[in-house]
Order: C-alpha cells, then sequence, then structure tokens
C-alpha cells in the first residue's frame, strides 16, 4: 500500500492514514481503491485482534474526493466495467462498515465528495473545529452525484426532505453547522485532540454499528409512501424540471436516486445509486462541467494568463471614480476583501450615496447572521467617500467606473493621474469602448488597462481584464492579483470595440429582438432561451440594460466607425429597438419596455403582438440554437481575431458573464460538445435560413476540415 499506511497499536485500533504520494490531497483514484481495497482484507484478516478503526489523513485535508482526471475519460463505451469498479470500491466500504468493530473519522480538513463518503460510511464523525474546513457533496456543480454511498446514507441519516438541499444543490458545511445538522458528533480543537478523542471513542466502544443497521431502524421522516412526505415529493420533480428546464440531468438523479433508495434495503440502494452516477459520469453535460468548472477554471485561478515574470502584489489603497451603481459595488468589493478604498464622485453627497450601498449590503448580511456590527463596521470604516481628487493620492490602482462618455473619461483619467505614483494603475470599467483609445489621454499608457466589472458587482463573480496596445506585462500582472485579491475571477483578452463579453452578448440580445421583428412570439424567444439554459431571456436583459442605452452604444459605434472610414453594419433588431424607443418603452427603468412593470411583477407588454406580429411559430430547436449559435460563432470569431487568447478565458468567461448554458460548459465547449464539423454544417443552415451573421469564420471551417477540437496548449 502507498496511499494508506496500516498501523496497529497495543490495544488493537488500527489506524488507516490516508496519504497520497502523488499529490497535496487525498484522491479517491484508481491507486487508492486497490491500497483500500488490500487495508480492508487486512483488518478482516486480523478481525479478531482489532478493536477499532480510525480513518484519518496525513494531508492537510481529509480527503479531496474522486479523481476527475480519471472520471472525465470514462465514456459509455467504458459503462460496465466502470459500474463494476464503483460497485467494488462501495462493497469495500460497507465491508468495513458493517465489520462490527467501531470506526471513527477524525476530520482534521476539508472532506468534500468522496471525501466526506468516507467519513459518512464511518459510525462516528469527530472534525477539527475550525470555520474555514468544508464538509459536504458539491458533485452536483460538477454534473453528477455522489456515486460512493453519499446518498443512502445521508437519506437514512438525516431523512429525504432535510438530505435534498445537501445533494440536490452541493450545500457545505463547516463543523459547527455540521455537528448542529448531526452530521458530526464531536468536535476538537487541536489536531492532538482531535486524534486522542478518537481513541477515546473507540476505547468507549467495544462494538459499533451504523444506527440504520441496527433492527427497527426507520429513515427520519418516513419512506416516500408516509402521507406527510408523499405529496410534496409527487410535485418535486415538475418544480425541479422547471428550476432546471431539463438541462442539467445530475439534480434529477440525486433525486431519483434519494426517492428510490428509500424504498429498499441499503445495499440496493446504493446499487440504484451507482446506476445513475454511471450514467452521469458516461454523459457528455458532467464532462463539459468538469472541462470547464473544475479543469478550466483551477488554471484561471492559479494564474494562467498572468505574466509569470513579476511578483505578486497586493493593493493596499484603491481608488474609484462614479459613485453609482458599479462604482459602489466595486468599492464594496475592495472594502469587504480588506482593502482601503477612496471612493470620489462630483459631490460629497453622490459618494456618500455610494458608500450607503455597501451599508444596505451589511445590513441585510447582519440579517441573516452572516457577519456581526463590528465586521460590518470595520469594512465600512474602509470606504472613504470625497469630492477631492487630492484624496486619490498612495492609491495603488484607480478605477474609474463613469459613464460611457469619451470626453468624461479622459478628464477624470487627467485628474485622477495627477495625484498618483509613477508605479499606480489606471483602469476604466468601460464595457465597450476600446482601452487603446482610452489610454490616450493617459500620460503613461503602459500603465493603463481595462477592468470590466459586471453588474451587480457583488453577486457577479467575473472581471474582464481588456489589454490595450501598450498596457505593460507587469500593468497586467497588478491588475490580474488584484482581481484575485477580491475573490473574483479575472479572464484576460485583448483590446477590441466591445471587447469579448459586450460583443458576444450583443448577439445574444439582437438575436431574440430580431426573432421579435421577425414576427416570433415574444414567449416563445423568452421561454427557448430558457430551455437552452440561458439564465434570462433576450428580451428581458435587453429592459434591464435599457434599450435607450443599447441605442447610445450603437450611435457610438456608428460615429467611430465614419471616423475610421469603415462601413457600418447594422442589425435586423436595429429597426425593432427604435420602434420601442419611439413608443416610448426604453426598459425597466421606466417601468415599460418589452415588459410592463409594477409592483405585482412582470409580464410582457401585450402590444407586442400588435407591433411585431406574432404568428411566425418556428420550430423550437431552431430558437434555441440560433440564441446559441450566435454567440458560439462570435466567441469563435473572437478567437480568430486574437480578442480572446485562450479556451479557458472563452468558456468561462462566456459563463460568468454572460450566462451562456452552464450545462454546455461554455461557448467553445458547446462547439466541441456539437461537435465541430456538425456545428459548422449547422451553422450554415442557420446562416441559409437566419441571415449571414451565422456563417462560421474561417478557423471554425478548418478545425472541421482537419478534425480539430477547442484545447488549450
Amino acid at each position: 500500500m502507498t496511499s494508506i499506511t496500516y498501523q496497529k497499536d497495543d490495544k488493537g485500533i488500527v489506524q488507516l492514514i490516508m496519504d497520497n504520494p502523488d499529490g497535496s490531497a487525498n484522491v479517491m483514484n484508481q491507486s487508492f481503491q486497490a491500497d483500500f481495497k488490500a487495508a480492508v482484507a487486512r483488518v478482516v484478516a486480523e478481525q479478531d485482534s482489532v478493536t477499532g478503526i480510525i480513518l484519518r489523513s496525513a494531508k492537510k485535508t481529509f480527503f479531496a474526493g474522486g479523481d476527475l482526471n480519471e472520471i472525465i475519460q470514462v465514456g459509455p463505451e467504458r459503462a460496465s466495467e466502470f459500474f463494476n469498479e464503483v460497485e467494488s470500491m462501495k462493497a469495500d466500504m460497507r465491508q468495513l462498515e458493517t465489520l462490527g468493530k467501531p470506526l471513527v473519522a477524525a476530520i482534521n480538513g476539508a472532506a468534500l465528495g468522496g471525501g466526506w463518503e468516507l467519513a459518512l460510511m464511518c459510525h462516528h464523525r469527530i472534525a477539527l473545529n475550525d470555520p474555514r474546513i468544508k464538509m459536504g457533496l458539491p458533485e452536483v456543480t460538477l454534473g453528477l452525484l455522489p456515486g460512493a454511498g453519499g446518498i443512502a446514507r445521508t437519506v437514512r441519516l438525516l431523512g429525504i426532505e432535510a438530505s435534498l438541499p445537501l445533494l440536490m444543490e452541493g450545500k457545505q458545511l463547516n463543523p459547527a453547522k455540521a455537528q448542529k445538522a448531526g452530521l458530526v458528533g464531536d468536535l476538537a480543537e487541536s489536531q492532538d485532540e482531535l486524534l486522542t478523542k478518537a481513541l477515546a471513542w473507540v476505547e468507549a466502544h467495544t462494538e459499533s454499528t451504523q444506527p440504520y443497521d441496527q433492527k427497527g431502524y426507520r429513515i427520519p421522516g418516513g419512506t416516500p409512501s408516509n402521507p406527510k412526505l408523499a405529496p410534496k415529493l409527487s410535485v418535486a420533480p415538475a418544480m425541479l424540471k422547471e428550476k432546471t428546464k431539463g438541462c442539467y440531468p445530475a439534480p434529477e438523479a440525486i433525486l431519483s436516486a434519494a426517492v428510490e433508495g428509500a424504498q429498499v434495503d441499503f445495499d440496493t440502494a446504493c446499487r440504484i445509486e451507482t446506476r445513475y452516477f454511471v450514467e452521469l459520469v458516461t454523459g457528455k453535460v458532467s464532462k463539459n462541467m468538469i472541462n470547464t468548472f473544475w479543469f478550466q477554471l483551477n488554471e484561471i485561478k492559479a494564474g494562467a494568463a498572468r505574466p509569470k515574470a513579476f511578483e505578486r502584489k497586493a493593493c493596499k489603497k484603491v481608488g474609484v471614480l462614479g459613485a453609482g451603481m458599479m462604482g459602489a459595488g466595486i468599492a464594496w468589493s475592495c472594502a469587504s476583501r480588506g482593502i482601503e478604498v477612496v471612493l470620489k464622485d462630483v459631490s460629497l453627497e453622490a459618494a456618500e450615496k455610494g458608500k450607503s450601498y455597501s451599508a444596505g449590503l451589511l445590513h441585510k448580511r447582519l440579517a441573516r447572521g452572516r457577519t456581526t456590527q463590528e465586521q460590518s463596521e470595520q469594512i465600512l470604516s474602509r470606504i472613504h467617500p470625497t469630492s477631492e481628487a487630492a484624496d486619490l493620492a498612495g492609491c495603488d490602482l484607480v478605477i474609474e467606473a463613469v459613464f460611457e462618455d469619451r470626453k468624461l473619461k479622459a478628464k477624470v483619467t487627467k485628474e485622477a493621474e495627477n495625484q498618483l505614483a509613477e508605479t499606480a494603475v489606471f483602469a476604466s470599467n468601460t464595457s465597450t469602448l476600446p482601452i487603446t483609445g482610452l489610454a490616450t489621454a493617459s500620460e503613461r499608457p503602459a500603465n493603463f488597462i481595462g477592468l470590466h466589472f459586471f453588474s451587480p458587482v457583488d453577486k457577479m463573480p467575473l472581471v474582464e481584464i481588456i489589454r490595450g496596445e501598450q498596457t505593460s506585462d507587469e500593468t497586467l500582472a497588478l491588475a490580474y492579483d488584484f482581481v484575485l485579491q477580491i475573490n473574483k475571477t479575472p479572464i484576460v483578452v485583448n483590446d477590441s470595440r466591445g471587447f469579448f463579453t459586450s460583443r458576444v452578448f450583443g448577439t445574444f440580445v439582437n438575436e431574440g429582438v430580431a426573432m421579435l421583428g421577425e414576427g416570433v412570439p415574444a414567449a416563445a424567444i423568452e421561454n427557448a432561451a430558457l430551455l437552452a439554459g440561458m439564465p434570462v431571456g433576450p428580451l428581458a436583459v435587453t429592459d434591464e440594460v435599457t434599450l435607450s442605452l443599447t441605442a447610445k452604444i450603437r450611435r457610438q459605434s456608428m460615429l467611430d466607425a465614419e471616423a475610421e472610414g469603415r462601413e457600418y453594419k447594422g442589425h435586423p433588431a436595429d429597426v425593432v429597438m427604435d420602434q420601442m424607443l419611439e413608443l416610448e418603452r426604453p426598459g425597466k427603468s421606466s417601468g415599460q419596455g418589452f415588459y410592463d412593470y409594477s409592483a405585482q411583477g412582470k409580464k410582457l407588454w401585450p402590444g407586442l403582438k400588435q407591433q411585431f406580429g406574432g404568428e411566425n411559430l418556428l420550430p423550437l430547436k431552431d430558437l434555441k440554437e440560433r440564441l446559441l449559435f450566435i454567440q458560439a460563432v462570435e466567441t469563435a470569431r473572437c478567437l480568430e481575431e486574437n480578442v480572446l487568447t485562450s479556451i479557458r478565458d472563452a468558456n468561462i468567461g462566456s459563463i460568468f458573464g454572460i450566462g451562456f448554458a452552464g450545462w454546455s460548459g461554455g461557448a467553445l465547449q458547446y462547439i466541441n460538445q456539437y461537435g465541430v464539423a456538425k456545428f459548422v454544417s449547422r451553422a450554415d443552415e442557420l446562416a441559409e435560413a437566419y441571415g449571414d451573421r451565422f456563417t462560421p469564420p474561417k478557423l471554425l471551417r478548418d478545425m472541421a476540415a482537419e478534425n480539430k477540437q477547442f484545447k488549450d496548449n
């Protein structure tokens, strides 16, 4: 055995010490499974002299879970083989669990996924009392389900109703909350105490079994046939389908495995769980999600696009110009992560109003028990509202978040730079205006960069870093470090109009609006977007950003095209937008756009049918694929034009910034899973039917001809 050390003391207590020799964390790979089988076999062989077993870790964490490098390789052709491998591991776990010997998990760090399933296998769990430690079953976030007995055991310990949030939402608990939930039996204040308590528990129990293996045990809350539970379970699938729109098979499989497993014996429940697990592992959705949300996201967090020649730096003082919704959100993001913030606006009153945004967020968190009064006061004390540019002195970084107006941005750039040290970085939060052009107002264009936040900043995880033509590597490195420092996810793109996210987002919005102009029913458009996996329909999104802002951006694009001597290409959506503005329906902020807004909520404006028809009933497949293809094609163009320089940035940026269908793994992974050649063929069909904007770029045609997929080197 190389990943498990077997120790037995003179009292007969066996310690199985997990210590993966090939990594910093323990993972449930084939090597571990083989070692676990051998360890269990030895315990069984020596059971007459074994008085108890302690499962613990030699790593800083307890156990990280399944080996995703292995799981992502399992295709449909290996389904039967993989099923047997999973069942074999579960049989070994079950043998140890039912040996009759006291079995305790000494949890010294994170226990997630397969790691938490190993802990659940134990009769007693003791955890280090550290709020940073997380325990739970987050498999659903990667398109999977707990496949090592996690569903069967959680349901039997907590009951169906209490277990579903942990299983279907992947909720993670710290040790104190896990103890309160009844999943952890005791807490320890140190590593030494953790082992001491584990040894003491074993010595105090000469025999031990799981509660659900004892005669007469009943699942808390009852089985699915319980009169109190049955009505809830009868509507649960419909409620779940409404939430997932059928795009995410994992939550549905978890619900099925939990309910079906609660009606049979434990071993049968585990086998049911394995069948659903294998189905998910061999499917496309889990592979899409694992590839993007695990491998690619971790590469970004590790600094994949960050220039390596510079030491990591932390910003101590940040200036924010403009205390509107965006600026106030940026100030919050900085202050809540321990950074001093100078929040400047044209008046102290306006700046104070921006600070009150953070006060409002803290008030809500305080009411929910997510912070304390002392912590709230500390965060607010870091935000310094002002109307004086001189207060920006000493800032490592200044971010302007003023209106999308070149002259105004140039003015605040010059004003701020006069107060800054030569090494300070100036960033623009523009969503569309090219950074290279904005940098002409700067005396230090090498220190000028784009930091495109998304609204609302406190909720949106992405920041798009835009590199101008003269932006230095050192400036890019600091910007990357800053984004990670405030707990956001950075992607790096090269300069162009609309960069990546705004440019692709615009295609989604315009396509939906164009459909309306073609006479497609508004409700069909919005529902098609949701069924495709988008979080919001294109008409609702347009109302949010306002039609007037969209028109303003279009006018600026037309002026820029004229100044640069190139032709401005219009879009079929332009006519619809102009007509809505003529009807004085500019969007949500005015209470009327494509939707009517009231205190009771929103509903599609009945006048849309009179204005644009609504009798053109296109196939649902066409509606869904038009909305997804137009974004994917434009993303491929961004890659072809070197606006994007990596596949990971494209996928993460499209999901975190634009809301591209998460089940697909992102815009370029969507093309991969569709099949590049099939995608090109289908895009040509859409181009012929709906317009040449769907025409695939040369990059895609070349990839299709060479049978290639999108992969980062």
